[in-house]
């Protein structure tokens, strides 16, 4: 089993910019691939960002969002500037083991709110 645990949400202007991280503890020499995903008010979660064999970003945050990966401490970060208003949702850590499609793992969520 794995366990995931973000922090780093709160609320900011827009322009701002925040960090989110995720730790992972468990059985993390079984995880390949590390993702954010985000869930708005009344949306579905959708993809934001991850870090596997390569680096894959949606379209709505590249050149603002920047994912990372320590690897010795098993943390994921979301580097996340010039944040705009749209960006506001719940945001999810999850993890893939290798071999698999699916993210069988995911953090508790922390949200991030921009203000206008």
């Amino acid at each position: 089993q794995v366990q995931l645990v973000e922090s780093g949400g709160g609320l900011v202007q827009a322009g701002g910019s925040l960090r989110l991280s995720c730790a992972a503890s468990g059985r993390t020499v079984s995880i390949a691939t590390m993702a954010w995903f985000r869930q708005a008010p009344g949306k579905a979660r959708e993809f934001v960002a991850l870090s596997g064999p390569s680096i894959t970003y949606a379209d709505s945050v590249k050149g603002r969002f920047t994912i990372s990966r320590d690897n010795t401490k098993s943390t994921v970060f979301l580097q996340m500037n010039s944040l705009k208003p749209e960006d506001t949702a719940v945001y999810f850590c999850a993890a893939r083991q290798r071999g698999s499609v699916e993210y069988a793992y995911w953090g508790q969520g922390t949200q991030v709110t921009v203000s206008a």
